[in-house]
């Protein structure tokens, strides 16, 4: 009698626990493209303002890029380690 409401609780927490990760790989990729799409339109203006700093410039900017884009990466592997782990 006591194990068909442990079944449903088990997939309860699994489903809890699915929907928390699609949530952060989704914001937390929403918040990189915000902060990648901040980077490339501010290169752009940059350059429009100054051409002669461009190649100063886009070193910067493709730094900036990656350590965006690496805060995806860190918000996938967390999701899955805590999807997996608890």
């Amino acid at each position: 009698m006591l194990t068909p409401l442990l079944a449903q609780t088990d997939t309860a927490v699994d489903a809890g626990k699915a929907i928390a990760l699609a949530l952060g790989i989704g914001l937390g990729s929403l918040g990189a493209g915000v902060g990648i799409g901040n980077i490339f339109g501010s290169m752009i203006q940059s350059v429009a303002r100054q051409p002669e700093l461009r190649g100063e410039l886009q070193g910067i900017m493709w730094l900036g890029f990656a350590l965006t884009e690496a805060v995806v990466f860190y918000g996938l592997i967390g999701g899955l380690l805590a999807f997996v782990l608890v």
